[in-house]
């Protein structure tokens, strides 16, 4: 399987800690990347200024789930128990 076109919950739930363009500071968990666009997808794919963390976080079913609200529950528990930033 590959990533779910129009998620983007990998680009909401987590906290990122890197500089994203549009947002120098990164950005915190439960907001909407400033690269998210309408559709959910990366406005940055496929763009060097893309975060690394970005580039390197992959699709995997324990955490995509099987749809974009299953995606958003998980992501947001891992991020709630582990307090880890990307």
């Amino acid at each position: 399987m590959s990533c779910r076109v129009g998620c983007g919950a990998c680009c909401i739930a987590p906290t990122i800690s890197s500089s994203i363009p549009g947002m120098p500071n990164g950005k915190p968990a439960g907001v909407r990347c400033a690269q998210l666009d309408e559709d959910n997808r990366c406005r940055l794919f496929g763009d060097p200024r893309r975060p690394s963390v970005c580039h390197s976080f992959d699709y995997d079913r324990a955490v995509c789930g099987d749809s974009r609200e299953e995606a958003l529950t998980i992501l947001e528990d891992l991020e709630r128990h582990t307090g880890t930033s990307c």
